[in-house]
């Protein structure tokens, strides 16, 4: 970024700010973030992390665009419908700022392939549909040290949760939500605002942002997002003793 008049015309109001200035944003832009699923909350997580000039995005999700995530996934378009998410994901983002590195991973990974790709991030955001998965990616990011940044959205309710890096005295995913229980209800049965995962998705880009940035974030907690009241609040999160991933630490 240094030198580059763009570059610095691009993200002058980050350098503007005193938590950032020209090192945080330099520390963004050399930055790298895995994002699990590009549905509703993943399209606002990448957005904002692709135009903040994250350098390295990794996409990650094998599902293809149907026409009831246009509502709310505004990556794509009519003309994408039957296309893989990750390849019209990553597209779109090269447009918005061609000058960072933007990865379609359209495969489901297995737990080597998993583990690489946390291995290749700074930060990991998962916004993934079911537990099983949710549970692979914390058992990663434990294993490797990697921040978790964890949102899920339902009828008209979000919830976010930021994980990490130092599991051996702090919460992981599994402490929050013990076991897998996928007959839990989904925003497929259950429907969604459209806009509810767009400020999950959000949420989660002001997280992962400030964890590269160098800015203090807001780890070891819930936050709990209502949009039929517009209200927030926070839950404290606490490591449990008899955790299978983060307490063996």
């Amino acid at each position: 970024m240094t030198g580059d008049n763009s570059q610095l015309d691009r993200h002058a109001r980050h350098i503007a700010l005193a938590q950032v200035g020209p090192a945080g944003q330099e520390r963004i832009s050399r930055g790298s973030a895995l994002i699990i699923g590009t549905g509703g909350i993943g399209c606002a997580a990448s957005s904002y992390l692709a135009s903040s000039g994250v350098g390295n995005l990794l996409l990650c999700d094998f599902d293809t665009v149907d026409a009831t995530n246009l509502g709310r996934q505004f990556l794509y378009g009519p003309a994408d419908i039957g296309k893989l998410k990750a390849e019209c994901a990553a597209a779109r983002l090269k447009y918005v700022n061609p000058d960072i590195r933007i990865t379609a991973i359209s495969e489901r990974l297995d737990d080597a392939a998993l583990a690489e790709a946390v291995r290749e991030a700074d930060v990991v955001l998962d916004g993934s549909d079911n537990f099983t998965t949710r549970f692979q990616v914390n058992d990663a990011c434990v294993s490797l040290g990697r921040c978790l940044i964890s949102g899920s959205a339902i009828r008209l309710e979000g919830q976010v949760a930021v994980f990490g890096p130092d599991y051996a005295s702090a919460p992981c995913y599994r402490c929050l939500y013990q076991e897998a229980d996928e007959s839990l209800e989904n925003c497929a049965g259950n429907g969604v605002l459209a806009a509810v995962p767009g400020v999950v998705g959000t949420l989660m880009a002001v997280e992962a942002l400030k964890f590269l940035a160098g800015i203090e974030s807001h780890r070891n907690r819930l936050t709990l997002y209502s949009a039929g009241t517009g209200e927030f609040r926070a839950i404290g999160i606490t490591k449990r003793a008899d955790c299978k991933a983060c307490s063996p630490l």
